[in-house]
């Protein structure tokens, strides 16, 4: 966008200016294969710039169309979906999930998260659908686990990035592990919302997939977001890559490739999408649930989601090893800043900005103070195997790192003030 443009959405042009820079210096140093970056505000895009390459190899550049896997971007959505259920009265947020998943009939809870397996004891109640959108299900992912249970995940549910099974096998096969911490006892990030997307399919009555995409996709033009790419969009997508401590260099992260819709669609983070598209699903929230004429949700009910629902104690505990909830909290499967000063290590926003990560550097926020979306796409895989919950959220060496919040802060400081 020309400076006129950039102006009139409430930027200073030369301060805006100096985000593409910021980031090449990160691309251009190996710690990053590229970004595609997006400013929307007061109804005007801001800026978008494209820099570095989808596919370092074949030397393809990043686009503005590119595809990219926006892992854990994929719970927001998900939860739309599930809280457009709750709206037709098919469930209440305290509901027992077991009505619709039988299979999370009488759950144990394991003495100690990171003690033996075997060491149990009955969960004091049922999982309800509000522990899911909040991940306080007792449920895990091997990635945030530490000790026997980590290993056990991967065993039970395979690579979680590379899971090829049915829903229903997988959802049985989650509901056979203990849980961490009894239901509703704190937050720790889990498949929760893997399993509230399968109940959005079992309670439907169309799979997750098709509600998915006829209720929201479709209704949105969101024509580039999927769980797989099809051979023929497969040339703008990017290639997933994580840094070799050893050779100091990224390499590929290999992915199966599927010619049809895959068996195991993921609602806690299998989606592909582009920065376009995502942002008519960030515009429908910060919108109250309306998007040029089409309405998803009730206002209400989009507040209800971007309103913090953990306790103070909650917030207290540690979430991948670093103090992430400092001015933060979470909602029905969105972070939303409660106090800006003390969330302004994690990067910048308002009070009541919402968004949430993803573990290959997605990363999105929509601020109702500022009328502002950002989103910032790029795809450097963070360690996903057992045991791995003590990296961050985004990016592994440091320049991979600081790209997104150095990306946040230069926004916010080209606001026209």
């Amino acid at each position: 966008m020309d400076d006129a443009g950039a102006t009139l959405s409430g930027f200073d042009p030369q301060a805006l200016a100096r985000v593409p820079g910021a980031l090449s210096g990160v691309i251009e140093a190996g710690d990053l294969s590229g970004a595609v970056t997006l400013i929307w505000r007061k109804g005007e895009i801001a800026q978008v710039t494209t820099q570095g390459q989808r596919d370092i190899a074949a030397g393809k550049p990043m686009q503005r169309d590119t595809l990219f896997r926006i892992a854990s971007m994929t719970k927001p959505i998900t939860s739309v979906a599930a809280l457009m259920l709750m709206e037709e009265g098919k469930f209440k947020l305290d509901d027992p999930i077991t009505k619709w998943a039988p299979e999370f009939t009488g759950m144990k809870v394991l003495k100690d998260a990171q003690g033996p397996v075997e060491d149990v004891y009955d969960a004091p109640r049922e999982i309800t659908f509000d522990d899911l959108f909040t991940h306080r299900a007792g449920l895990a992912y091997g990635f945030t686990s530490i000790g026997p249970i980590a290993h056990a995940y991967q065993k039970a549910l395979g690579d979680v990035l590379s899971i090829n099974t049915t829903p229903d096998a997988w959802m049985e096969a989650i509901a056979s592990l203990p849980l961490s911490y009894p239901p509703g006892e704190r937050f720790h990030y889990s498949h929760a919302t893997d399993v509230l997307g399968f109940l959005v399919g079992r309670i439907a009555g169309t799979g997750f997939r098709e509600f998915l995409m006829e209720r929201i996709f479709k209704p949105l033009g969101m024509h580039d977001t999927d769980f797989y790419v099809p051979p023929e969009k497969r040339d703008r997508a990017a290639v997933v890559y994580r840094m070799d401590d050893k050779l100091e260099a990224l390499e590929p992260v290999p992915f199966a490739q599927y010619d049809a819709p895959p068996a195991f669609c993921g609602g806690g983070g299998g989606l592909i999408s582009t920065a376009d598209d995502y942002l008519k699903f960030a515009r429908l929230l910060l919108n109250d649930g309306e998007l040029d004429g089409v309405r998803l949700l009730k206002a209400e009910t989009v507040q209800l989601m971007r309103a913090n629902r953990l306790t103070e104690a909650q917030r207290e505990i540690p979430f991948m090893g670093i103090p992430f909830w400092l001015g933060q909290g979470f909602g029905l499967g969105v972070s939303v800043i409660t106090d800006p000063a003390k969330a302004e290590w994690m990067g910048a926003g308002s009070e009541g900005s919402f968004g949430w990560p993803g573990a290959f550097g997605t990363w999105w926020q929509a601020d109702p103070v500022e009328d502002m979306i950002l989103i910032y796409l790029i795809q450097n895989s963070m360690p996903l195997g057992p045991e791995a919950a003590a990296q961050l959220a985004t990016g592994q060496r440091m320049g991979g790192r600081v790209a997104l919040p150095m990306f946040q802060k230069l926004v916010y400081a080209a606001l026209s003030k």
